[in-house]
């Protein structure tokens, strides 16, 4: 977790020091639909003969918008995110959530087109707590253990929105893994961090 904070301080430095008159600090929050994808998702679902279902949970953070070009057309924005992710399963009266809680750091090129936003780029996280929980047959089992998962999270966000001239701003947003979540997973098991994200910002210092 380290390295992923140091890795932010080094591209808010530099985008402090090439861009010193329009760097502009900003917050994000919001809320997260997550689920596993791919093939591992897939096999684990009919081996089980269950469906893993979409987990809501939150996500908040800071984020840095450094513009490069004069008219704020196009930016670079760093961010640095708390993200919950995860699954659910509800079947015949038992219910099993899985919430694996990463930081997120978003490297994002974005397009203001008169308000109107487009953004993407990688995505790298890093998972500092995994806890599942079983609830079912008048008992209840928790899990805080992160042996077998994969703690880097390597993946893409793509995403659009709309910034007002005051500082607020309204964004949907999509990140998929690229990694599998497992730490040991080869074709078969493989499965990857799936998130919609509907989030609010503002950034300080607009005009």
């Amino acid at each position: 977790m380290k390295k992923v904070f140091l890795s932010f301080l080094l591209i808010a430095g530099a985008a402090s020091f090439s861009h010193a008159q329009g760097v502009k600090l900003g917050l994000r929050a919001g809320a997260n639909l997550s689920n596993y994808a791919g093939k591992g998702k897939e096999n684990l679902e009919n081996a089980l003969d269950v469906e893993l279902k979409q987990l809501v949970g939150p996500h908040g953070g800071i984020t840095l918008n450094a513009p490069l070009s004069s008219d704020g057309f196009f930016s670079l924005q760093p961010e640095l995110l708390y993200s919950q992710k995860g699954f659910r399963i509800e079947e015949d009266g038992a219910k099993q959530t899985v919430r694996n809680h990463y930081i997120d750091l978003p490297i994002l090129a974005r397009i203001n087109a008169d308000g109107l936003i487009f953004e993407a780029g990688p995505q790298l996280g890093y998972l500092v707590a995994a806890k599942s929980k079983y609830e079912g047959g008048g008992r209840t089992e928790e899990d805080s253990s992160l042996d077998g998962y994969n703690r880097f999270d390597i993946g893409y966000v793509a995403g659009v929105g709309y910034q007002f001239a005051s500082g607020p701003s309204l964004t949907i947003r999509y990140n998929g893994g690229i990694s599998s979540v497992g730490e040991d997973d080869d074709d078969d098991t493989k499965a990857r961090n799936a998130v919609f994200q509907l989030s609010l910002g503002y950034v300080f210092g607009s005009n």
